[in-house]
């Protein structure tokens, strides 16, 4: 697989004639690898090799967590740190990439001539060429001309920045957010950070470090100098042309023989992996997923169901082998022993530890009814799955059970692709038991607009087939549905019926229930996302499960953190949002147990915020076209300050005052 985000890099390997089996040659090099997106990294310093049996092309070399293919025949040299393997002249390719053509390079050899410096031959060799480094800086504004608490989109160069002052002092950040591309300048500067207006991420104003989710990398910081009355912005080109910045992480150590297992391949065994690099761990980590794909972007399964899991992977494998994170795709766990600390595979391998994070999520709940197993009867859990669905649904009769985020969002996608659509769910309205009947109905409407049908208050009785192949549904009312695909969104359930026999607490849900570090029963045994129930700061500790990407990611990072020593409390405020038709509704707060619903602003016109409350508390937060009221909420609610339900009878956006 081609890389996309590393830049060419050269490194000649040249074997010297004395080298023989089982003799030791060794020279120091201090190398820099530039790369396109990632940080700067030394490698190959004071390498040590140590020849070996031939091997055959396509050979794989590491060290320092790079890892690269060298062609035709090879010669495998090993070492204590690493093993390489050489073939006389060759050019050396990291992730795949293999270009040697470079001109300026006279050490890019690869017609037999040996690499040298100033005459002598080394055993290895590497010159990489530097990126060019093009200073930009742009005078912004005057010092006088921001109101304390203000953020602006300024022009710098050939791009643009974040500009902000608080607290009486000015810095530059990266103006979009690194999720999906949301103006920064749209959302929410409060205590040090702004949240992204669209989805809720959050990015200290100081170092740009992404500090709340989703999404996994910082923006950029600039510098601000102050000189003349006028506020001046310095950077270079190359970060202005790049909205995300990956945050200097660690590689691998051979000194370092603490091993972390993370099980399940979503995003909190990312965010667990990468933090764990930032923070400096060099010891061994592996994600062990049973999927056989990498870790994605799981939202987009329901929203863009054409999505491949390249399209939507979070990181690419370059990425993985640069900081050492191992990734075993179908690796499914089947035991744990929390007594011998090894995790146990359906392959009959396993794998010991000092620390293992649990994030096996949930998987669709498959009802039990006749005919459940007919041919195009679908689960949505896969990027796989995804794409089954939004080829054989062209043109097709589709019936979809399910009234909630994936039922409705698999609807939205098929609207101007099936021949019709048919949508069964148990409540009065569609996101009854998550947005409530008032927010319910307007999202059903939206979709009845484009001839989508709905059957509330229903259920599914049987699946019937002709062949092994599904033609119809036949609900409890009594009708029958003709089907030619069906897609059953009727909930998760956790994935921890391997967990029996391990000793861990679980609830009656089969929940694993952990503490504020994130800490299960066992003191080195983590949990996080969609398995877990976990004490939520803004309910005062109230033990709550919540199924949000977001919560995932904050999960990952708490139990990072806690697995290194720092004693790191989770306190994040949910925040969730769907699409559909082109819309989308975002959400912040925990709206389990409401009991009212105040509406500021018109529900038919999809443009309104929505307060829900428990007695005279506002628990809960959704918007549609009111950017951003639900980021300012959630830092209301992260503040631990209150909306008053009898004060929003006045003036509905008083609150917003108190940030």
């Amino acid at each position: 697989m081609r890389s996309k985000t590393l830049s060419q890099i050269f490194i000649i390997f040249q074997i010297r004639p004395e080298a023989q089996a089982g003799k030791i040659f060794s020279k120091p090099v201090n190398t820099h690898f530039t790369t396109r997106g990632y940080p700067q990294v030394k490698a190959f310093h004071q390498q040590r090799f140590q020849s070996s049996r031939p091997r055959k092309k396509y050979s794989t070399f590491q060290s320092s967590g790079y890892t690269g293919v060298i062609n035709n025949q090879l010669s495998t040299f090993t070492g204590k740190h690493q093993s390489a393997c050489l073939y006389q002249y060759n050019t050396f390719s990291t992730m795949g990439i293999c270009n040697s053509k470079d001109a300026n390079n006279s050490h890019a050899h690869t017609n037999g001539t040996a690499a040298t410096n100033n005459g002598k031959e080394y055993g290895i060799a590497a010159m990489p060429k530097p990126e060019k480094i093009v200073p930009v800086e742009a005078v912004v504004c005057k010092v006088d001309d921001m109101k304390d608490g203000e953020m602006r989109e300024v022009d710098v160069g050939p791009g643009k920045a974040l500009l902000i002052k608080d607290l009486g002092a000015y810095t530059a950040i990266g103006h979009k957010c690194t999720h999906y591309g949301a103006p920064l300048v749209k959302g929410v500067l409060c205590n040090g950070r702004v949240r992204c207006p669209w989805h809720g991420a959050c990015f200290n104003i100081q170092s740009g470090d992404i500090e709340d989710f989703p999404g996994l990398d910082g923006v950029q910081k600039f510098e601000v100098d102050i000189k003349d009355d006028n506020v001046i912005v310095k950077t270079h080109k190359k970060a202005l042309e790049k909205t995300r910045r990956i945050k200097e992480m660690s590689s691998r150590s051979p000194d370092e023989e603490v091993n972390v297992v993370l099980i399940g391949g979503g995003a909190a065994s990312s965010v667990c992996a990468e933090t764990l690099r930032q923070e400096g761990f060099k010891g061994r980590i592996v994600i062990a997923t049973k999927e056989k794909h990498l870790p994605y972007d799981r939202p987009k399964l329901s929203k863009a169901l054409d999505s491949s899991a390249s399209d939507i992977a979070l990181r690419d494998q370059n990425f993985y082998s640069v900081y050492d994170i191992e990734v075993m795709t179908e690796s499914e766990a089947v035991s744990i022993d929390t007594v011998l600390n090894a995790v146990t595979f359906q392959n009959g391998d396993s794998i010991n530890y000092d620390h293992l994070l649990i994030a096996t999520g949930g998987r669709p709940r498959i009802l039990p009814i006749p005919g459940h197993d007919l041919q195009n009867v679908c689960l949505l859990r896969t990027p796989d799955d995804a794409n089954a669905i939004a080829k054989n649904a062209k043109g097709k009769q589709v019936v979809i059970i399910g009234t909630s985020f994936i039922g409705m969002e698999v609807a939205s996608y098929l609207v101007d692709k099936a021949n019709h659509i048919s949508v069964i769910g148990r409540g009065n309205t569609a996101f009854q038991a998550s947005l409530g009947e008032q927010l319910g109905v307007v999202l059903q409407r939206m979709l009845e607009a484009k001839n989508v049908k709905f059957f509330m208050n229903n259920s599914v009785k049987a699946f019937h087939g002709e062949g092994g192949k599904l033609n119809s549904v036949e609900l409890a009312s009594g009708e029958t549905l003709p089907a030619e695909l069906c897609v059953v969104g009727a909930g998760v359930v956790p994935t921890t019926e391997f967990l029996k026999e391990s000793g861990l607490t679980m609830n009656a849900r089969h929940q694993l229930s952990v503490d504020k570090f994130m800490r299960t029963s066992k003191a080195n045994v983590y949990a996080a996302g969609d398995i877990v129930e976990f004490p939520l700061a803004m309910l005062n500790g109230e033990r709550v499960n919540i199924q949000h990407w977001q919560i995932a990611h904050m999960h990952g990072r708490i139990a990072a953190l806690n697995m290194l020593g720092q004693d790191t409390e989770v306190n994040t405020v949910p925040y969730f949002w769907t699409m559909m038709l082109g819309k989308s509704l975002r959400f912040t707060g925990y709206n389990v147990g409401y009991d009212d619903t105040v509406i500021d602003g018109n529900l038919d016109e999809l443009q309104f915020v929505a307060y829900y409350t428990r007695g005279d508390n506002v628990v809960a937060v959704a918007s549609m076209n009111s950017d951003p009221a639900v980021s300012q909420a959630a830092e209301m609610f992260l503040a631990g300050k209150e909306i008053r339900k009898s004060e929003l009878q006045g003036d509905k956006t008083y609150w917003k005052s108190l940030l």
